[in-house]
């Protein structure tokens, strides 16, 4: 089975602007596309913004099939794409953080809505999710997608280890002074799950936050594979099936489980 080549985009793009936001996105994948990549992993909220006024938050969200979905589907058709995007959804009355994976063909092969909801400003903006574990298949990889804080909570990539994910898609804002999260849970998580992390942060000032870059592709055999520095930037890195399988074969985490042991946990 191929590689699937992913790009990386580390970014904040434009604080409430949508349009422009839309714009550089076309411009990234584009850049991406003539790397060589099947996917593209954009930031939480890349497409408003991270620090938004909390009160304009339900006038930013938008449904999973609304506008800026159309746009971003009509982006991947024709850079030929996989595009995962994070953004403030709308279903009724109820506002999600979340984040959606358009294929190649412009369809929605998955939306996630974060389960982990961090600090006050979120809490108060959003509405949990409920689905710790959401799937989709691109080029014969089992992706799945998180955001952010979620990942720090081992249950919740475990879960998605025990379901087959291959490829873990986590679009973040990870802030000052959080950065070792990036420089060594993610690392973790990728080992301890025997899977592919792909860890896409914003980088800069923006409201009253810092955050921090340091993207990342992590790998089952415990290696990064690529890592952005602390501003704007488009990484690379290889996704293997080949390495998965072998690095799976050779790792006994999953098959030296005792799940018995484990009821207090829940």
């Amino acid at each position: 089975m191929p590689t699937l080549r992913t790009a990386l985009l580390q970014s904040s793009g434009r604080l409430g602007d949508v349009a422009e936001n839309l714009k550089a996105l076309d411009e990234a994948a584009e850049r991406a596309a003539q790397g060589g990549a099947g996917l593209l992993v954009t930031s939480e909220m890349f497409l408003t913004g991270y620090a938004l006024d909390l009160d304009a938050v339900p006038g930013y969200a938008e449904p999973h099939d609304g506008d800026s979905a159309r746009a971003i589907a009509d982006i991947a058709r024709r850079h030929g794409l996989a595009v995962l995007y994070g953004y403030p959804e709308r279903d009724g009355e109820t506002v999600y953080n979340s984040a959606q994976l358009i294929g190649r063909d412009g369809s929605s092969l998955a939306n996630y809505r974060k389960t982990h909801l961090f600090g006050c400003f979120e809490q108060d903006a959003f509405t949990p999710g409920d689905t710790p574990v959401v799937q989709a298949e691109l080029d014969g990889i089992r992706i799945g997608i998180m955001i952010c804080y979620d990942v720090e909570f081992p249950e919740n990539v475990r879960s998605h280890a025990l379901a087959g994910t291959d490829l873990l898609l986590v679009p973040t804002a990870q802030m000052h002074p959080f950065q070792f999260v990036a420089e060594h849970v993610v690392p973790v998580r990728a080992f301890e799950n025997q899977m592919y992390v792909a860890y896409v942060n914003r980088t800069g000032p923006e409201g009253e936050f810092e955050f921090v870059g340091l993207s990342c592709l992590a790998s089952p055999d415990g290696t990064t594979r690529t890592r952005a520095g602390r501003g704007e930037e488009m990484v690379f890195g290889e996704v293997d099936p080949a390495l998965l399988g072998a690095s799976r074969e050779n790792n006994p985490y999953l098959r030296d489980r005792r799940p018995g042991l484990y009821a207090s946990l829940v």
